[in-house]
Formats: structure tokens, sequence, C-alpha cells
């Protein structure tokens, strides 16, 4: 279980989360939504230990949480002169986790003896994403993990997320496209202006869809005049 209590972060003079509350247990997929800039991704890395910041975020089975939790970010770091492979083999090593078969294991069939710079954003997405995975982790944040990747991984990706909650892990997604979080979330979170102001349960995912549409579109298509 993850407790968050009273999260705020600061970039200078700007607020960009304010007095977070929320709980993340185990065997739980959950759901981040909100406009670009509403704190998402900053979210994500206090969670991670990447930024520092006001309040608490307690784990007490998994201390530190960091090294318990798999982060993939929207655009992952490689550097520039490492393969595929041994991108998979560093992160592994970093938990202390032996690994082979990594060929074996290499579900979205990615060039792994070819360095990763040269991959497209969809392969490297693909490759954070696998290396997180084998090195076992228990939790699991998921910022876009969707998002330019081919709709072969995209089910893939999805099946992944069911696996990973049969297995009692815990895992937090951020997505765009709102069917991928409906297809494997339990709850729902809407953060506006770094604040979290509704939390949302599966049997009323519809009804979020809808408010979020009538808030993005409203009327701006028909303000078009499209002929």
């Amino acid at each position: 279980m993850i407790s968050i209590h009273n999260l705020s972060k600061n970039f200078g003079a700007k607020q960009v989360l304010k007095n977070v509350n929320i709980q993340f247990d185990k065997g739980r997929v959950y759901g981040i939504v909100g406009e670009n800039g509403a704190g998402k991704t900053t979210l994500f890395k206090c969670i991670a230990g990447l930024e520092n910041y006001e309040g608490q975020i307690v784990s007490e089975e998994f201390n530190p949480l960091k090294n318990f939790l798999g982060l993939l970010l929207t655009d992952p770091f490689f550097f520039p002169k490492i393969t595929g492979k041994e991108y998979i083999r560093l992160l592994c090593n970093a938990r202390k986790k032996e690994i082979s078969d990594i060929d074996e294991k290499n579900i979205f069939d990615l060039p792994l003896n070819q360095y990763a710079s040269t991959y497209s954003s969809g392969m490297k997405k693909k490759l954070a994403l696998l290396a997180i995975l084998m090195q076992e982790n228990q939790c699991f944040i998921l910022d876009e993990p969707f998002n330019g990747v081919d709709i072969h991984s995209n089910i893939i990706i999805t099946d992944l997320i069911r696996k990973l909650k049969s297995l009692g892990k815990t895992v937090i997604i951020s997505s765009h496209i709102f069917s991928t979080l409906s297809d494997t979330c339990d709850e729902i979170f809407l953060i506006k202006e770094g604040e979290i102001v509704k939390k949302v349960l599966r049997e009323n995912f519809n009804a979020l869809e809808l408010e979020m549409k009538e808030f993005t579109i409203g009327n701006k298509i028909e303000r078009l005049e499209l002929k």
C-alpha cells in the first residue's frame, strides 16, 4: 500500500501539486487523468523519489519505495551507446536480479542487439517497459504507456496490466486514451491544477468520460463552422 498525505510541490513560485491525499492498494489498478500540465507526471516523479516535495509518501511494506517501484516515463532516457539488451541488464543489475533468456522474454520483438538510441519512440517505450517488468517490481507507475505504441503492442500492454493486478501488484497509469483506462482500472482519479478533485469507481467510468468530453470539447467543434 502507498499512502500519500498532504503532498505539495513547487517549482519556484509555481505550485504544481496542492495537498494531494491519495491511497494506492496492492492488487489494484489506478488511473490518473487530467489535462496537460495538471501535475500527473510531477506526482509520479515524487512517488518514485525523483523530486523533492512537501508532505509524506509512506509505504510500510516497501521501504524505501523507490527500490520496489518501476517507473515508465513518457519519454524514457537512454545512454547513446547502449544496446537494448545491455539496458535491460543494467536495470536488472540495479535491483540485483539475475536475468537469463532475455531473447525469450523479448515479447515485443525488439532488436535488442541494436543501440537503444536508434529506436523509434514506440520501441523505446516498449524497451523501458520490458526492463522494469524484468526487475520484478512490486509497484508500477506507467506514464502514458499506450501513447505512440502500435495497436498490437497496446493489446499486449493491456493484458500485462491485468496480469500484474492478478499477481497482487500496485499499478498506476496515466493515459489520454480513456478506453485504455476503462479497460484496466479499478479506480480513476481526476487531477486539475495539481489537486485531486474526484475519485471515480468502475461503475461510474462512463459518466466520467462524458463529463471529460463535455469539459474538453464543449462547443469547440461547432465554433469551427465546418462546411
